[in-house]
């Protein structure tokens, strides 16, 4: 199972510092976290970055999720 940690932020949605997901995509992923945690809806989460085994993945929406990744979600950094 994939590991899905939260930071401080979304840890007011979710109570919890971590979990493991069983989904196998991005969509999936999103999903099973939105029956998860029920609240999560109400964040930014399908809006933010997530990086996939420490690779920043802007695009998710079809990114695959391997077996035992590690997920962290994060907000997009704006440049300048």
């Amino acid at each position: 199972m994939a590991m899905v940690f939260f930071s401080g932020e979304l840890q007011r949605f979710t109570g919890e510092e971590k979990t493991s997901v069983l989904a196998l995509n991005y969509r999936e992923l999103l999903g099973e976290l939105h029956n998860k945690y029920p609240d999560l809806k109400n964040s930014e989460i399908s809006e933010m970055a997530i990086a996939i085994d420490g690779e920043i993945v802007h695009e998710p929406l079809l990114e695959l999720i391997p077996e035992e990744a590690e997920l962290h979600f994060f907000h997009f950094i704006a440049g300048g």
